[in-house]
């Protein structure tokens, strides 16, 4: 490239972090260097009160397109020097999602032979992550890896190098989580961590030398800067305060009454044939070539778009006559409004562009625009990068190209020389994200004096929301006289072992009573199919070993008036105790398990638990929390068609498996199992099978928000308390390899039902009990939970003791006990002498049942049912005599709990 396009040039005007540090006390200590690399700006983000903002990354600040890539490219070459070009070519370089996609591309361009691939926060569909880990800081924190080959980050076996790369280094957290996730799966001998800046305090180093040795590996650093940020003390409050007062003080202003025509020229770039739009899946060196060879032919195409289409500009600043509506009055001199002004920036004298202008015009050509910006999309950050540099290295002296791209991430905007962030625009996120629709960002664009914008995109994200009214395209021609779109196709992997279309969700109301949101069901509707079967026909084919529980239903009987009076009373009592529970094991999740897991309830016993825990996150935090419910099936493990959808879907790491309650601990069992199997078949790694309970009486998890054996008042009915979804069923006849399991919605239940009664009964409760769950979480977090399994050891004493030889007949706890009387042919209840209140309804199933109640003393739990070790047709009492009046009362149970 030409001398000027590679040169960096500082104008040091103002320090574009003095604004920061002048309110805050924030600075940077260290070399000179850093403030020409650095300035500050303020997040809009509860973790973290400041942002370093580069002036050579190309993600917040435009930026000369062979600046940016050289930034990279250097590290890559002082990787490829510390490691020997032999050990280079074995390397994987691994970027950092969204920030750093485009720099990491970089560096593997440096390191010359090196494959490359950077994490992401866009699940792709049939594309099962191979790994994945937690940025704490971030404003979205989750980060997947998603490689086409999946034996990439096996690299070249144990001895080969992983280089990490990332904009700052600035804790040392997440390097510290993906090397310890990563080197669980391969370990390796040697990491080498690059980043533009070394931010961190002496601990953080002294932690990152002793993670080293204690995983045996050598870890290099590489890096272009290295300094400390001093914050003094309560930061954090003072920024958010700070970030309050200037939003208030200038609100955001009404869009303009009538939309700006966008004036959007499409390119048709020809992106080369089977080459990935950046490093998502991975980008090899024969990709590089294909790209290198591809170049200049695709700035060309943007060039001539350049030279023959731009309309007349509204202003001397590339704005249109509806002004700026995001900026934040400068009250500046027009010299001064560009945010390339004092921020560490490069730029091209004027009089060169005026000269360079007037010889265009002199020769009779039309005028290129003298100042242009390419601005790439969130991750997709290298692809518009090597178009900004073939287009910087074909117009040379002709234009001044800079480079930057949009972003997720919340930054107030300030308009002062020395701040970092002058100007925002905000748009609609046009790509579907998976976590939801919300507002995306392009800063210092607005008044930067650009003639024209190419916007370049991948085609997931060239949606009509990009092109609305309110959309990025449209923002653009507010402030520029021309906009350009090149759409760089999406790569899509070929699917592995996936089929070919895996089914969606159920939702209500066409599938149970529960909104929409609540809870999307991994069940396929098999309402319309008979499946019910008497209870005692039911009982002596299982026994018998003549069919499967999951194989049919149980008759949903209703329950009595006295009964139904009993769960009403029963929910009175205990909603504030269900509540507390409820915040606990939720505010457990969120500590341990990120800020957004995907909760996955195992229907259906869990499906009202994670309903509420959801709700919780929602109400305390503002979390909209996925929830889904999924079904296992004792002895057939779980449903290997949902764990793929979720696997399609969401990090597998994120999923958060949520249950009601413990018994002797089967179903904690089951799970482990079922997932060990599911990943040793092929399906996708990564689940962790560790159950999230309201309560674990039996002492068989460590996620729980008590371990009190306790009636949860959702024990006490079947479908009518449960979003009126039966059981779930498994039978070959009707669910196939690539179908998920079966369950029924009974829609003619729907007087009955008390779904959402109860949650909203608990749910009331939330703020009565915030005080509490604070105390209580803080206590578990720090107290010894592993499991005891106490309920197991006590199961197998009564087994023996009462001669049933078989634990899967015994059955402990308030809500088992239930789901005897209801739905199985019980023997005989052992319940706790002394228990009170919480056996009141086990006490009138039995005496409607004709089965006695027998009070013991060391029972670990509260009541304990016993199912008819000996069942024949028509032994439904004790003894095995049939009972004289009374009837079933209703089912309340659900796959993962027969026996």
């Amino acid at each position: 490239m030409s001398e000027r396009a590679t040169r960096e040039e500082t104008v040091n005007v103002v320090w574009s972090g003095n604004w920061v540090a002048e309110r805050l006390g924030v600075a940077l200590e260290g070399g000179d260097e850093l403030g020409d690399l650095l300035g500050l700006a303020l997040r809009r983000n509860p973790k973290r009160a400041h942002l370093l903002v580069s002036n050579v990354l190309g993600k917040h600040v435009p930026q000369l397109p062979s600046v940016v890539h050289g930034a990279g490219y250097e590290l890559g070459e002082r990787v490829r020097a510390l490691l020997g070009p032999q050990e280079a070519r074995r390397a994987v370089v691994l970027g950092y999602a969204e920030t750093a996609t485009g720099l990491g591309h970089a560096v593997a361009d440096g390191l010359r032979d090196a494959p490359y691939l950077h994490s992401t926060r866009r699940p792709v569909a049939g594309v099962a992550p191979a790994g994945g880990f937690e940025e704490s800081h971030s404003h979205a924190t989750s980060h997947l890896l998603l490689p086409e080959d999946r034996d990439l980050l096996a690299g070249g076996g144990p001895a080969s190098t992983l280089v990490l790369v990332d904009d700052e280094f600035s804790t040392g957290n997440t390097v510290l989580n993906t090397v310890r996730a990563l080197h669980a799966l391969h370990p390796r001998e040697r990491y080498v961590i690059v980043a533009l800046v070394d931010m961190r305090s002496p601990a953080d180093r002294d932690r990152l030398t002793a993670f080293a040795a204690e995983i045996g590996a050598r870890v290099d650093l590489v890096t272009r800067a290295a300094g400390t940020v001093a914050l003094p003390d309560g930061v954090l409050e003072r920024g958010q305060a700070l970030v309050a007062e200037q939003e208030a003080r200038v609100p955001a202003s009404a869009p303009p009454s009538v939309p700006v025509p966008a004036h959007v020229t499409r390119v048709a770039l020809d992106w080369p044939a089977g080459v990935p739009d950046g490093g998502r899946h991975g980008f090899t060196p024969d990709h590089r070539a294909a790209l290198e060879a591809a170049l200049p032919a695709m700035a060309e195409r943007i060039a001539t778009a350049l030279d023959t289409g731009a309309p007349g500009r509204d202003d001397d600043h590339g704005q249109s006559a509806h002004g700026d509506r995001d900026r934040i009055p400068a009250g500046e001199h027009d010299r001064d409004r560009s945010p390339a002004r004092g921020q560490g920036q490069d730029r091209v004298g004027d009089q060169d562009r005026v000269r360079n202008q007037d010889q265009d015009q002199d020769q009779g050509r039309v005028r290129a625009p003298r100042r242009v910006l390419v601005l790439g999309f969130e991750e997709l950050m290298y692809a518009p990068l090597r178009l900004g540099t073939a287009l910087e290295e074909l117009l040379g002296a002709r234009a001044e190209v800079r480079y930057s791209t949009t972003t997720r991430s919340p930054v107030l905007a300030v308009d002062d020389p020395g701040y970092a962030i002058r100007t925002r625009l905000v748009f609609p996120a046009h790509d579907d994200p998976a976590d939801g629709p919300g507002d995306r960002y392009a800063y210092n664009v607005a008044g930067a004096g650009f003639d024209a914008v190419v916007a370049v995109v991948d085609s997931t994200a060239d949606t009509p929301a990009l092109h609305a009214p309110d959309g990025l395209l449209a923002r653009l021609a507010e402030h520029t006289g021309q906009v350009l779109l090149a759409v760089v196709p999406s790569y899509t992997p070929t699917p592995v072992q996936e089929p070919a279309v895996l089914p969606e969700p159920l939702r209500g109301p066409d599938f149970s009573s529960y909104a929409p949101d609540e809870v999307g069901w991994l069940l396929q509707d098999l309402s319309d199919t008979e499946l019910e079967a008497p209870t005692e026909e039911r009982e002596e084919a299982i026994q018998s070993g003549g069919a499967h529980y999951a194989e049919s239903l149980p008759v949903e009987y209703q329950p009595s008036p006295a009964y139904q009076a009993l769960f009403t009373a029963a929910l009175e009592t205990s909603a504030a105790r269900i509540a507390r529970a409820v915040g606990t094991v939720t505010e457990t999740v969120l500590a341990e398990r990120g800020p957004r897991p995907v909760l996955v309830s195992l229907a259906r016993a869990g499906t009202p638990v994670g309903v509420l825990m959801r709700r919780w996150a929602r109400h305390r935090h503002g979390l909209d929390l996925p929830h889904y419910a999924i079904s296992i099936v004792r002895g057939r493990g779980i449903d290997a068609t949902a764990l793929r959808w979720l696997a399609a879907h969401h990090d597998p790491a994120d999923v958060v498996f949520v249950d009601g309650w413990t018994g002797k601990g089967a179903i904690t069992r089951e799970l482990a199992a079922a997932v060990e199997a599911f990943e040793a078949s092929g399906g996708p790694a990564g689940f962790d099978p560790e159950i999230a309970v309201l309560a674990d009486p039996g002492g068989c998890v460590r996620t729980y928000g008590t371990r009190e054996d306790f009636l949860i008042p959702s024990a006490c009915l079947n479908s009518t308390v449960s979003g009126l979804i039966s059981r779930t069923v498994l039978r070959a006849d009707l669910v196939g390899p690539d179908d998920f399991h079966g369950g029924k919605f009974y829609r003619e239940l729907a007087a009955s039902d008390v779904s959402n009664h109860f949650l909203d009964t608990v749910a009331a409760r939330f703020d009565d009990v915030a005080a509490e769950v604070d105390d209580a979480t803080k206590e578990l977090l720090a107290a010894d939970r592993a499991p005891t399994w106490e309920g197991w050891a006590a199961v197998e004493r009564i087994s023996e003791e009462y001669g049933i030889h078989d634990v899967n007949l015994v059955k402990p706890g308030v809500g088992e006990t239930t789901r005897v009387l209801l739905r199985r042919v019980p023997w005989k209840i052992l319940a706790r002498r002394g228990a009170g209140p919480d056996l009141e309804h086990i006490r009138l199933l039995a005496e409607q049942r004709g089965v006695p109640v027998e009070e013991v003393d060391d029972l670990p739990y509260s009541c304990v049912g016993l199912i008819h070790p000996r069942f024949t047709r028509g032994a439904t009492g004790a003894d095995g005599r049939a009972v004289a009046g009374g009837s079933p009362v209703a089912d309340g149970g659900e796959a993962v709990r027969e026996a």
